[in-house]
């Protein structure tokens, strides 16, 4: 099978090390994971069980913060619940001891069981307010669960919803990102998993009392009968960890190959050009890798597990064996050697399912480490939520001698832009692409802050202002902006979330930008789901989209409207219709800024900015950039190109040079 993975081998971990051939050839190398989970693969690898007892309160510690956060009834029910059942095990014990004297002592069976009867009955109610405790321990721990993930959720997302657009395009924050979103449910996991380490040590603690309490040199034999399970336990989950890390991504891409044969868009390629047996080829290829590595695994669970095994059935005989001799020797009566059994089984599974719950609470809290993480540095990037007041009514935005470079870019995207931006205007930006016109309307809103220079409202530059304020007057309709899956009203009446959707506000909206067609050829109107894999979800055009997202910012109202391409998945006469709705706009007292690379529809606006290279090379109305007096000639350069494709028709295979001033694979007016 060609490119199918043949170099992995169970054992091998030089050979499982290796990218596979489907790896090699598909994903250009190793999927080796290097966010989020592989962050602590030496810190979780580093941990002994002396080290990981040490580290249980603080574990419990971060887990009891976030619950009581999240329902603190539900956290003291489950406290209540573990702590009596701890109790409840203890007397139990006891009891059971009681009783063990009253069935051995001498006498006739009939006086022996009724001098039990007591006990017995002791040992019965206990048994059922133990089982009544468990159960109520767990409907709380039930319910504490979803609510601490959702605090947690909820926590990081507020945060990082407010900080600076900088900080999202980062590469260090967005792998922290990646990393901490592992945190909500860890956060979640971490609640059943405290309480099984409450439960085991509370567990541990009673039979190791009952222990002392009968003889103390029990009490070693319980460690030491425990141990080699410990040790086992622990073992595994450090090779199912080190399995999980290296093979995650590994696995998540054989997924991916499989939801690549089912895939929507995919499905005419996959027919057309026979990509079905290719596909298959590599998934069966990766599955056999991974296949391999739980082979491995199964193999060094059974050598472990063998070792564990024949470890504590030697320290099991070594302790029934001391026991058998106190009871020879009469250093110990036969009721209390049966109630010192009956501890040693109990004190022994809880030390093991204490290791088990301990590795398992230790690896959860690494990633609720990563979130609290996140939410710091959130909250140190955040936007400012105080600042200058900007006016209500501004005369004008000013770029003065602007500079700006984008995180890890290696030069300016802007290098000392000057413009204005009169209120009540239509200014336009063109330029080719990358010359820095969406970043002025990125700076403009206050999105970025400038490196140099200064961004001014009126007489308050956005480095000083109240940001939210900015935003709270800025209406914007980006080159890519957002098809939220939701209803056709929604997508529309997002433009001002904060208040009720009013329903003669989003047609008058939809009426504006020409969107009411397409709703209403929806067959639930305004009602409809836009976004196929739903139950009554549509899918609609590009064109028919730009029409919502026009919707979406008139309904916004915002007294400065920025149009990013606004037209270009729209035909012709709908593009004009746009055009005329934007500079009535201006006429109504609203200030519009246009980018676009269709210079005939900037013909009518009052400033245009002609940016190369992150400068702006010239300015003024269309009149003066075309006029060979005053322009400086690169706007009417470019204007004259685009015309020309509507006079003479182009030669086959011809390059005319319009991609100065349009997209790539954009055929300009």
């Amino acid at each position: 099978m060609t490119g199918a993975a043949r170099d992995t081998g169970p054992g091998s971990d030089r050979a499982s090390s290796r990218p596979s051939g489907s790896e090699q050839l598909l994903f250009g190398g190793e999927l080796a994971y290097d966010q989020g989970w592989s962050q602590h693969h030496g810190a979780w690898l580093r941990l002994g069980l002396r080290s990981m007892a040490a580290a249980i309160p603080r574990q419990v510690g971060i887990a009891v913060r976030l619950a009581h956060r999240a329902d603190r009834r539900a956290l003291y029910t489950v406290a209540a619940g573990e702590f009596g059942r701890g109790v409840t095990q203890a007397v139990s014990l006891v009891a059971v001891n009681a009783l063990l004297v009253e069935l051995l002592a001498q006498g006739s069976t009939t006086e022996r069981l009724r001098a039990a009867l007591p006990s017995l009955v002791v040992v019965a109610v206990l048994s059922v307010i133990g089982s009544v405790l468990k159960s109520v321990s767990a409907a709380a721990t039930g319910i504490l669960q979803p609510k601490v993930q959702r605090v947690a959720t909820e926590r990081y997302l507020a945060l990082v919803a407010r900080v600076e657009l900088e900080a999202i395009e980062d590469d260090a924050f967005h792998k922290l990102m990646d990393s901490a979103q592992w945190g909500a449910d860890s956060a979640r996991r971490m609640v059943g998993y405290c309480t099984a380490v409450v439960t085991s040590v509370i567990s541990l603690v009673a039979a190791a009392g009952v222990l002392t309490v009968l003889h103390p040199v029990l009490l070693p034999l319980l460690v030491a009968m425990a141990l080699p399970s410990a040790w086992s336990s622990l073992t595994m989950a450090r090779h199912r960890y080190v399995s999980w890390h290296r093979f995650a991504q590994h696995a998540r891409a054989a997924q991916l190959l499989g939801r690549l044969l089912i895939d929507q868009q995919a499905a005419g390629e996959v027919r057309v050009h026979d990509v079905g047996p290719f596909l298959l080829g590599h998934f069966r290829g990766m599955a056999d890798t991974n296949e391999r590595e739980q082979t491995r695994l199964a193999w060094a669970g059974a050598r472990t597990g063998l070792a564990a095994d024949a470890a504590r059935g030697v320290a099991t005989v070594l302790t029934y064996g001391v026991l058998g001799l106190l009871l020879w020797h009469g250093h110990m009566e036969l009721a209390v050697g049966g109630t010192a059994v009956l501890a040693i089984r109990s004190g022994s599974a809880s030390i093991t399912d204490l290791v088990l719950k301990i590795t398992d609470l230790q690896e959860e809290s690494l990633f609720v480490g990563d979130l609290e993480t996140l939410c710091v540095e959130a909250e140190r990037r955040a936007i400012p939520a105080t600042g200058r007041d900007v006016p209500e009514q501004v005369d004008q935005i000013r770029f003065d001698n602007v500079t700006f470079t984008y995180p890890g870019a290696p030069e300016p995207s802007l290098r000392g832009v000057d413009l204005v931006i009169p209120r009540g205007s239509t200014v336009a930006l063109v330029g080719r692409n990358g010359s820095g016109k969406s970043t002025v309307t990125k700076l403009l809103c206050g999105l970025y802050l400038p490196d140099d220079g200064r961004v001014v409202w009126g007489d308050v530059d956005t480095a000083e202002a109240r940001r939210t304020q900015i935003f709270d007057r800025i209406a914007m309709v980006a080159q890519n902006f957002h098809r939220w899956p939701f209803t056709a009203r929604v997508n529309i009446g997002i433009g001002r979330p904060g208040a009720p959707i009013g329903e003669e506000a989003v047609d008058a909206a939809a009426a504006y930008a020409g969107a009411d067609e397409v709703i209403a050829a929806l067959p639930r109107g305004k009602d409809t789901l836009l976004a196929r894999g739903y139950r009554g979800g549509q899918e609609i055009s590009g064109g028919q989209w730009q029409k919502i997202g026009l919707a979406r910012a008139r309904y916004r109202d915002g007294r400065v409207l920025i149009v990013d391409e606004p037209t270009s998945a729209l035909d012709p006469a709908a593009e004009q219709r746009v055009f005329d709705q934007i500079h009535r706009l201006a006429g109504s007292g609203q200030t519009t800024v246009l980018v676009t690379h269709r210079l005939h529809s900037v013909r009518q606006a009052d400033l245009i900015y002609v940016l190369d290279e992150g400068r702006v090379v010239e300015h003024g109305t269309f009149d003066q950039l075309m006029d060979p007096a005053t322009g400086v000639g690169l706007f009417r350069e470019a204007y004259e190109l685009q015309a020309r494709q509507f006079r003479t028709p182009p030669v086959p295979g011809q390059r005319d040079g319009t991609a100065a001033f349009t997209s790539e694979g954009q055929t300009a007016p």
